[in-house]
C-alpha cells in the first residue's frame, strides 16, 4: 500500500510539472484533467529503452522538467508584473531589485522568506522530479504492454482533442503540450536575443544629433529650468478612471487660470508594469530599450542623449532619484552634473511603502537645492526628477502639504512605519488595489501641477509624463503600453513651436490623440526647440 500511494504522489507530482502554464490565463484548477503530449512521449521512451539507458534518461528528464517549470513559473510571475515571458540571457539582475522592492514594501523579513523559498523550490524541485520520474519508470518498464496500450488510446484521443480544438475551459486546452510549447517559446526567445544584439548596434550608430553644435541646440528654451518629471506607473488606464479624468480637468482649469498653456499627448512605453529605467533610457536616448540586455549595452556604450544635449547647450543637468539607496554607477551614461538619491534629499519623515520620500518633498528639496536663486543668477537647470509615490503597493497615499511647513518632513503625519499593511494590498479586493493606485497617481500629479502654480514662472517648463502602465493586477490582461506627455509652459513662446505635434490643450491627452513610440521624443524635442 505505501509503495502504491508513493508511486500515485509520483505521478501526480510529475502531471502537475507538466501541467503548470506560463501563462496566468490559463491557470486553473481544470488544467488536472487535461492530458499531456510530454507524459505520452515519455512513457513511449520508457518502454522502449533498457533498464540501464532508463536510469540516464529519468535523471536528464528530471533536471530538465525541472529546468523548465521553474522557467514556466518565473513566466508566470513576470507575465502578472511586466506582462511578458522571463529572459534567462538579461533578466537575471532583476532579482536584486526585486528583494529590494519586497524589503521596502514589506520589511526585510518578508525579503528574507522570499529568498529562502526562492532558494529551496530550486534545489528540491530537481531531485523530486528526478527520483519520481525514476520510480514512475520502474513501474512503467514492468507493465510494458499495458503501457504502451494506454499511451495509443491516449495519443489517438490527443491527436482528435488536438485537431478539434476542444478546451476544457476558456484558454485550457485539453490536448496539452505546455510544457513544449515553454521551451520552444525561450528557444525562439534566445534566436531573438542573439539578432537583436547586431540590431541594437546598427541602431546606436544612427544619430542626426551627435555631432551638432552646442550654439544650435535647445536654443528656443534659452535660460529656463527644464523639469522632465516621471510619474510612476502612470499610464493610459489611470487616465481612463472617472475621479483621474476630473481632477485632470479641474487642474487643467488651475493652471490656465495662473497663466500656463498645457499640451499632452501620448507616448508607447518601452516597458509596462515594471522596469522603468528602460522607459528613461529609451525616452532620454532615443532607442527603443525594451530589454535588460539592450540596457546593459546602453550603458555601457557612449548614446548621445537628451541631457547630453542640454549641457552641451549651456545647462546644470542633475538627476533627482529617490528610489536610489546606493551609488549609482550606470548613470554616467546619462552625463549629469549632480545625481541626488534617498540619501541626499534630506528627508527625515517617516517612509510610505517602497516610496519612502513623498513626490511633493521630492520635489521640495529639488528647488530648495537647486533653484533657490533667480535663472539670472546661476545657469539654467535640466532636471530630470523621478517620482515615486505611485509605486506599487499603492499604500499608504501621502497627504498634501502646505509649501511652506515641509521643512525637513518631520512634520509628514506618521504613519507606522515604512510602508503599510501588505495584506490591504495583495489580498482579494483587487477594487481596493485599483483604488489605492489612483489616488497615488493622483497625488503624484497634483504635486507637480501645485509645484508649478506656486513656483513656476515665464523661465519654467515641465514635461511631466508616465514610464509605463501598472501591472496587468490594474490594467487586466493584455493592455497596451501608452503613458501620457504633458508640456506645461508659462511662456507664452513655448508651446507654439510644438504645434505640429497635434497634442490637445490640457493635462489628459485625448482618447484618439497622436500617440508616438517613446525613442522617437528625443529627436522630435531636439528639432522643436532648437531655433529661438
Amino acid at each position: 500500500m505505501r509503495s502504491r500511494i508513493l508511486t500515485g504522489l509520483a505521478a501526480f507530482f510529475v502531471l502537475l510539472l507538466l501541467l503548470v502554464p506560463d501563462d496566468f490565463a490559463a491557470l486553473s484548477p481544470w488544467a488536472l484533467v487535461v492530458i499531456p503530449l510530454e507524459a505520452l512521449v515519455g512513457v513511449a521512451v520508457v518502454v522502449l529503452l533498457p533498464a540501464r539507458a532508463r536510469t540516464v534518461v529519468g535523471i536528464v528528464a528530471g533536471v530538465v522538467l525541472s529546468a523548465l517549470t521553474l522557467l514556466k513559473l518565473l513566466d508566470l510571475g513576470f507575465g502578472v508584473t511586466l506582462s511578458r515571458q522571463f529572459d534567462p540571457l538579461s533578466d537575471w539582475s532583476l532579482f536584486r531589485a526585486a528583494s529590494e522592492w519586497v524589503s521596502e514594501s514589506f520589511g526585510k523579513t518578508g525579503a528574507v522568506v522570499a529568498v529562502v523559498v526562492a532558494i529551496l523550490l530550486a534545489l528540491a524541485l530537481p531531485v523530486l522530479a528526478t527520483l519520481s520520474i525514476l520510480r514512475l519508470s520502474k513501474v512503467v518498464a514492468v507493465r510494458r504492454a499495458l503501457a504502451l496500450r494506454v499511451v495509443a488510446v491516449l495519443g489517438v484521443a490527443w491527436v482528435a482533442l488536438a485537431l478539434l480544438g476542444v478546451h476544457v475551459v476558456p484558454g485550457v486546452p485539453i490536448a496539452g503540450r505546455s510544457t513544449t510549447a515553454a521551451a520552444y517559446g525561450h528557444a525562439a526567445q534566445l534566436r531573438a536575443d542573439i539578432a537583436d544584439q547586431a540590431a541594437y548596434d546598427r541602431e546606436e550608430s544612427t544619430d542626426a544629433f551627435r555631432d551638432v553644435p552646442g550654439s544650435q541646440l535647445l536654443q528656443g528654451l534659452k535660460g529656463k529650468d527644464v523639469i522632465f518629471a516621471f510619474v510612476e506607473s502612470y499610464g493610459r488606464d489611470a487616465v481612463n478612471y472617472p475621479q483621474t479624468a476630473a481632477l485632470l480637468s479641474a487642474r487643467s482649469a488651475s493652471l490656465t487660470a495662473a497663466g500656463f498653456q498645457t499640451r499632452s499627448g501620448w507616448l508607447t512605453s518601452s516597458t509596462i508594469g515594471g522596469g522603468s529605467w528602460l522607459a528613461h533610457a529609451t525616452f532620454q536616448s532615443g532607442l527603443w530599450i525594451d530589454s535588460q540586455r539592450r540596457y546593459g549595452k546602453f550603458v555601457e556604450g557612449s548614446r548621445y542623449t537628451l541631457t547630453t544635449a542640454f549641457s552641451k547647450a549651456g545647462w546644470r543637468t542633475v538627476a533627482v532619484m529617490p528610489a536610489n539607496r546606493r551609488d549609482w554607477p550606470e548613470g554616467r551614461i546619462y552625463g549629469f552634473d549632480h545625481e541626488y538619491d534617498d540619501r541626499t534629499l534630506g528627508y527625515k519623515g517617516q517612509g510610505y511603502a517602497f516610496s519612502s520620500i513623498p513626490d511633493q518633498f521630492t520635489l521640495h528639496s529639488f528647488r530648495r537645492s537647486e533653484l533657490a536663486r533667480p535663472v539670472s543668477a546661476r545657469q539654467p537647470v535640466m532636471a530630470e526628477i523621478d517620482l515615486l509615490s505611485s509605486h506599487a503597493p499603492w499604500d499608504p497615499v501621502p497627504p498634501m502639504m502646505d509649501w511652506d511647513t515641509l521643512g525637513d518632513g518631520s512634520t509628514y503625519p506618521g504613519n507606522g512605519g515604512r510602508g503599510g499593511n501588505p495584506n490591504e494590498v495583495d489580498g482579494e479586493d483587487v477594487s481596493k488595489v485599483r483604488d489605492n493606485y489612483r489616488r497615488t497617481v493622483e497625488y503624484s500629479v497634483d504635486s507637480l501641477v501645485s509645484y508649478m502654480e506656486k513656483y513656476g514662472d515665464a523661465n519654467t517648463v515641465l514635461v511631466m509624463l508616465g514610464d509605463h502602465q501598472p501591472s496587468p493586477v490594474i490594467t487586466g490582461p493584455n493592455p497596451n503600453r501608452d503613458v501620457p506627455i504633458t508640456v506645461v509652459a508659462k511662456d507664452p513662446a513655448v508651446l507654439p513651436k510644438i504645434d505640429s505635434w497635434g497634442w490637445s490643450p490640457g493635462l489628459a491627452p485625448a482618447a484618439d490623440g497622436p500617440v508616438w513610440r517613446m525613442d522617437a521624443f528625443r529627436d522630435k524635442f531636439l528639432s522643436a526647440f532648437a531655433t529661438p
